[in-house]
């Protein structure tokens, strides 16, 4: 298989849509979403915004994953910050380094920046990914507040 990482397309919508509710259901997010979120982030992903990207993992007609970034500064590190904000990979595409490739496409494409994600404590699994591309651990709590 030769997947290639696209932009994400109006086309994609469906697809996404799906992944998404699989991957906010799933004990990998912390938060379950809701379509008018999910709706809202495909949204902004293909309509230009100049604070969320979407990309597409795919092997010819057959989508097998999405990731989204977001942009912003990072007074903490002097520099902007690139989060990622969600990668899920299809069940029967993991393990075939799918994600690497995300993240050597993101530092390529970002290469001043301080990359940053979430993942929870019990994903071990996209825990040993993350450390492998040289992600690490943050020693602090983030907090939130919604208005």
């Amino acid at each position: 298989m030769k997947s290639k990482i696209r932009n994400m397309q109006v086309q994609d919508r469906p697809q996404i849509l799906e992944m998404m509710r699989v991957f906010y259901a799933s004990e990998a997010v912390f938060t379950n979403g809701s379509e008018e979120i999910f709706e809202a982030d495909i949204q902004n992903c293909v309509n230009d915004s100049p604070y969320l990207e979407g990309y597409v993992f795919e092997d010819g007609d057959v989508i097998q994953g999405y990731a989204m970034l977001a942009k912003s500064f990072s007074t903490e590190f002097g520099k902007p910050c690139i989060w990622i904000e969600d990668i899920y990979v299809k069940e029967e595409y993991r393990n075939q380094g799918l994600a690497s490739r995300f993240f050597q496409l993101v530092e390529e494409k970002y290469p001043h920046c301080i990359l940053r994600l979430e993942v929870e404590p019990e994903n071990t699994r996209a825990i040993h990914v993350y450390q492998k591309n040289g992600y690490d651990v943050l020693p602090y709590m983030e907090m939130k507040k919604e208005v």
